[in-house]
């Protein structure tokens, strides 16, 4: 990553409201080029209206954004120019081929024909759908529609991408590739501004983390910094038998132990220091054979303690679905 150049999105100070309801109040991220950015937030955050904005199909009422270095109010045309959209209705007509599906984009872009054809088998090779390049897309998984989808969003060689929730509905292995493919294309240069309600794919993919909620940016940082900011960090201390669980609930009486596991939950910092008193602790209490893990909070934590619930009954289930 060039660290001196350009940031590929710039926003500060974005407001948008729908009459007196403010949507967007007062947003301001920076995102630098060929890294990801993911968006969380709950439903109402305001995730579709910031990316709305920063695909130019709203205006805002103040403030200022900037993609690839173009207004995206005075510069539209070449910020469209510039990027790529997927969202979780995708753009791939069933009814043709995975091949005709890319040339037609290519078409649409004006590419010249020849450069149309050979980006078209570039992109199904790279996303290994070679094979079933002249199977209509009716045919393809769900996994495969969307590497075709994300194919036709690169056919234009964006440099900024918006993807909006692009793993919901696939199956865990299908999830890894896409993610796999997203990584790839970062590493070659491409920004991408992510928004999922998979928390675990932001901490998979994710460079910087931003939670909106209530229409400002409560949170920001790299998915490791976040989950520094929640208390519960704690070691899992695994043994050998009942005998030796019983030993280390009497040394740690504030743990949680289960039974299922042999191990136990003991209350902790992640540093070294704390790890080093453990198992001094345990030591001494004659059990030598612990396995000791380090565990911190994840990203369903922090954006649970980050978030403001949408109702009074809202449950960590409900507020995992982000919008």
């Amino acid at each position: 990553m060039n660290l001196s150049a350009a940031p590929a999105i710039e926003v500060q100070n974005l407001r948008r409201s729908y009459g007196d309801h403010v949507v967007l109040d007062d947003v301001s991220l920076t995102v630098p080029q060929a890294s990801v950015y993911a968006l969380l937030g709950p439903n109402g955050a305001g995730k579709t209206t910031l990316v709305s904005t920063l695909a130019t199909l709203l205006h805002p009422d103040s403030g200022s954004a900037r993609v690839a270095g173009h207004d995206v109010v005075r510069e539209a045309d070449a910020v469209r120019g510039a990027i790529g959209v997927t969202g979780q209705l995708s753009a791939v007509d069933d009814l043709l081929t995975g091949t005709e599906n890319l040339r037609l984009m290519a078409d649409l872009l004006h590419l010249p024909k020849a450069e149309g054809r050979r980006r078209a088998s570039e992109l199904l090779d790279r996303f290994g759908l070679a094979d079933s390049a002249d199977r209509t897309a009716a045919t393809y998984s769900g996994g495969m529609t969307r590497k075709l989808d994300l194919a036709m969003t690169l056919v234009g060689g964006p440099s900024v991408i918006f993807l909006d929730e692009p793993s919901t509905g696939l199956d865990p292995r299908s999830r890894r590739e896409l993610w796999d493919i997203v990584r790839e294309i970062v590493a070659d240069g491409t920004t991408i501004l992510l928004t999922t309600q998979y928390l675990e794919e932001a901490d998979q993919l994710a460079d910087t983390v931003g939670v909106l909620d209530g229409g400002r940016i409560v949170a920001e940082g790299t998915p490791a910094e976040l989950k520094r900011r929640v208390p519960g960090g704690h070691v899992r201390v695994g043994v050998a038998d009942a005998v030796e669980l019983d030993a280390a609930t009497r040394v740690f009486p504030d743990a949680v132990r289960d039974d299922a596991t042999l191990s136990a939950r003991i209350p902790s910092a992640d540093d070294l220091v704390s790890v080093r008193d453990v198992l001094g602790r345990l030591e001494d209490a004659g059990i030598t054979s612990a396995s000791v893990t380090v565990e911190t909070p994840d990203l369903d934590e922090v954006f649970l303690s980050l978030t403001q619930p949408a109702a009074p009954s809202r449950t960590a289930s409900t507020a995992k679905e982000l919008s």
